[in-house]
């Protein structure tokens, strides 16, 4: 993407962000308002951008032609996630495999995957009001993947998942994202640690940070009392959410010059 901007109303989400992902699981990270969700939304195609242009697997996707091409190969799990109460999991995520026009000769085998996938097999023809609401995110994680998707965005997915679970997650994230281009907008830094490639940390709608997770808790290191300088009063409990905290307070002063 290239000079991407987006405004809602007289809040600028996206402020002339240049930005391209690979193969391999990218975080998002940043506080609430600083633009991560108008990312995602941008790359899934369902919001458009004010300005700036947005390819999606070499194609641009201004045009409707383009957009439902690449939609195929999406998948997709917003932060609030919508679903049809009275369908079984089977259904539920079968349907979204139609919609994503998957061939109907392996939609079937593709359903019971994904939700394999998500430790769900056991409930996979219960009905979705039936379950609680970390397993309901765990179907919307398996509707997201049901199609190998060559891109995955997923917005704050391990919301409602319980410590062991998140773990889980974290372990397909990195199986997925050997392959596949995996973007994960989080809150979590914990998340981004253990599961990420690199990560992106935005601030009021600009890249405050970009780099590896390693490279993140580097800045943190240097930011202890201990270390060898930085920001010693960077706050946080580990190097990494210590290196977060660094970087926002030095964007945010930078910001203010």
């Amino acid at each position: 993407m290239t000079g991407l901007t987006v405004r809602h109303r007289r809040t600028v989400a996206l402020d002339s962000v240049d930005l391209d992902f690979g193969p391999g699981v990218h975080g998002l990270l940043g506080p609430n308002g600083a633009g991560k969700t108008s990312l995602i939304r941008v790359l899934a195609t369902v919001a458009a951008p004010t300005s700036g242009t947005v390819s999606l697997l070499g194609s641009d996707v201004a045009g409707h032609r383009e957009r439902t091409a690449a939609r195929s190969r999406l998948g997709y799990l917003p932060q609030e996630f919508g679903y049809y109460p009275g369908f079984t999991v089977r259904e539920f995520v079968a349907y979204v495999a139609w919609l994503k026009e998957m061939d109907a000769a392996v939609v079937a085998e593709a359903v019971e995957r994904a939700v394999e996938r998500v430790g769900l097999a056991d409930r996979i023809d219960a009905k979705v009001k039936s379950l609680s609401g970390g397993m309901i995110r765990r179907v919307g994680i398996a509707q997201a993947i049901v199609n190998d998707p060559a891109v995955l965005l997923l917005d704050e997915p391990t919301a409602g998942l319980d410590p062991e679970q998140r773990v889980e997650f974290r372990a397909l994230l990195r199986e997925v994202g050997t392959a596949s281009t995996v973007i994960v907008s989080t809150h979590l830094v914990e998340d981004v640690a253990a599961a990420c490639t690199e990560v992106t940390l935005l601030e009021a709608g600009r890249i405050a940070y970009r780099g590896t997770p390693q490279e993140l808790s580097a800045i943190g290191d240097e930011s202890h009392p201990d270390g060898d300088g930085g920001d010693t009063d960077a706050l946080g409990d580990n190097a990494i959410e210590r290196g977060y905290t660094s970087v926002l307070r030095a964007h945010r002063l930078a910001a203010r010059r």
